[in-house]
């Protein structure tokens, strides 16, 4: 079955925690077993597994990101967001995620983010979930 979040960001550079809204995502749908494949649907965000529990690490993702590839270096593409499909590119618009007893298996530490380098702007995120026979 495919689902759609869409996922409103506030900022140019942002990752969005979006654990909770697959994890009910996935209680809705009643899967107890599976595989939950996501994948955003935007050329300038994306998605990834991270640290949950400190929020510098986002911060300290996104400085790090900027300092490599800074939205104030020439860039040929006319739009002037060059560095948000650069950075898309780098940390990728898809993830692989298993499911057990109805639940995202994730370490500890680990939530799952949007990854916003172009924003604020409305984002859809595919997940499909595929339940054990």
């Amino acid at each position: 079955m495919l689902r759609q979040l869409e996922i409103k960001s506030r900022s140019r550079t942002e990752f969005i925690n979006i654990t909770g809204e697959v994890q009910e995502i996935i209680r809705t749908a009643g899967i107890r077993s599976g595989v939950c494949y996501l994948s955003v649907m935007h050329t300038t965000a994306g998605i990834t597994v991270n640290e949950g529990a400190d929020p510098a690490v986002q911060r300290d993702i996104i400085t790090s990101l900027n300092k490599l590839i800074p939205a104030d270096f020439y860039y040929t593409h006319a739009e002037g967001n060059s560095d948000a499909h650069i950075k898309s590119s780098l940390i990728g618009t898809s993830q692989t995620l298993l499911i057990d007893a109805g639940r995202l298996v994730l370490g500890t530490w680990q939530a799952l983010y949007l990854c916003e380098f172009d924003g604020p702007r409305p984002r859809q995120i595919a997940i499909k979930l595929i339940a054990d026979p």
